[in-house]
């Protein structure tokens, strides 16, 4: 049974990702295949005295994390682009009082 797109699916409790091990133990269980790898490489490149630069690298794949653990987003991204140009016409349509 799938779930109307309009219900509100709960969002499971994300992984601690306070730290590197954990962040890197949250990819390896939620990440895309080479996130975990991806991560290192711009580590390993990146100047560990910027921390604003570690932050955003770390806050880019907290944020990957995040999107595959919840259900909405993971659903907003397999949309095709043929569905959402059709919402799109829809709303478009009922804000000019135009019924197609």
């Amino acid at each position: 049974m799938t779930a109307h797109p309009t219900e509100q699916q709960a969002v499971p409790e994300p992984p601690p990702m306070r730290t590197l091990r954990d962040l890197r133990t949250a990819l390896r269980i939620h990440g895309h295949p080479g996130d975990l790898e991806q991560l290192v490489e711009e580590l390993d490149t990146a100047d560990l005295d910027d921390l604003t630069a570690v932050r955003r690298i770390t806050g880019r794949y907290r944020r990957r994390v995040l999107l595959r653990i919840n259900p909405q987003a993971t659903a907003a991204v397999a949309r095709s682009n043929e569905d959402m140009a059709a919402e799109l016409r829809r709303k478009l349509a009922n804000a000019t009082g135009d019924a197609r």
